[in-house]
């Protein structure tokens, strides 16, 4: 397998998936509820999980929101799914997105 290397500021990243999470609040949603939800998975299920290089959440001027996975591999992002379904954190997390905005993507790093 392939293991690119990209730089983030000081940290050189070997990732060969990047997957993106792309969904909108529910109107009226709390952003303060939802941020510290964000802050629970980074903290207590993102990092835990093999093979995660780095997470980040990023809200459009547009109210979309996103986040953004880089994955060493194909397996591990597979991996982190099936654990992701059956986890107390991640489901308060999906509970406050408004469900039928929620689309995944999965981008093969190229170079």
């Amino acid at each position: 397998m392939r293991q690119p290397q990209r730089r983030a500021g000081d940290t050189i990243y070997a990732a060969d998936v990047i997957e993106i999470l792309r969904f909108r609040l529910p109107p009226g949603a709390d952003e303060a509820a939802f941020l510290a939800a964000d802050r629970r998975v980074q903290q207590e299920f993102a990092y835990q999980q093999p093979g995660l290089l780095r997470r980040t959440t990023a809200r459009g001027e547009d109210g979309g929101w996103i986040v953004i996975d880089l994955w060493r591999s194909a397996v591990d992002a597979e991996a982190c799914d099936a654990r992701w379904e059956h986890d107390q954190v991640t489901q308060a997390f999906m509970d406050l997105l408004d469900r039928s905005s929620v689309a995944v993507d999965r981008y093969q790093e190229l170079d």
